[in-house]
């Protein structure tokens, strides 16, 4: 199993390989149903601040009023960089969810982690960075691989799986697991679903997410 500083780089270097043709691929391999659309069109009110943490090439913030001012943070280079094409006026870095997020960022009204907590081994840790720059009572959406017992491909902790040349791993959490998490991280549970996420083609199988309406205390 690759360590954390390996998995880090294989994440970084499959999303940089794939930036070009994400946004293409994005909509036949999404299951989010109108989720994040739904969530933003709640919490997100003209001249709000955002945070999109795993922002990728910036899909799900990008059509926000011109007033609401979008922070995007990824891994992966080339991803900030068609962030930064699409919404010219967000404010987009290369960022770890493993590392605070820097406070002369500010804080923020709403924050999405959506999609890209699969890959992460330490979920309080995670939680509490996002809360940190959330303003109180401020809103976060996110999603995990929610591991439960007799739904295929979804019964263990972590799972190794091969992209073209890539052994990345994907990591499971449970939703009692998810909950102490969000207690740990000063985060109030709002609305909660469980339903599909992403189809994972090597396998041709919907993955299933952990849905998390969550706001800071």
């Amino acid at each position: 199993m690759p360590t954390t500083d390996e998995q880090e780089q294989g994440v970084r270097q499959v999303y940089g390989e794939i930036a070009g043709v994400y946004e293409a691929f994005f909509p036949s391999l999404q299951r989010y149903e109108g989720r994040v659309e739904r969530f933003l069109g709640e919490t997100v009110a003209p001249g709000a601040r955002v945070l999109d943490v795993g922002c990728g090439p910036g899909q799900l913030t990008r059509e926000l009023e011109p007033t609401v001012q979008v922070v995007g943070l990824d891994l992966s280079p080339e991803m900030i960089e068609l962030a930064r094409r699409g919404r010219p006026s967000g404010e987009y870095r290369v960022h770890s969810y493993r590392e605070p997020i820097p406070e002369k960022l500010g804080r923020f009204d709403v924050a999405l982690a959506v999609g890209c907590l699969d890959f992460c081994d330490d979920l309080p840790r995670t939680l509490g960075h996002v809360s940190a720059a959330l303003k109180p009572g401020g809103r976060l959406f996110f999603t995990v691989l929610e591991r439960r017992p007799g739904l295929e491909g979804h019964e263990e902790a972590l799972r190794q799986i091969q992209t073209a040349d890539q052994e990345v791993t994907l990591y499971f959490w449970s939703f009692t697991e998810t909950a102490r998490a969000l207690e740990a991280a000063g985060l109030l549970p709002r609305a909660y679903a469980h339903a599909p996420g992403w189809v994972q083609l090597v396998e041709q199988r919907t993955m299933h997410f952990g849905w998390w309406d969550v706001a800071r205390r």
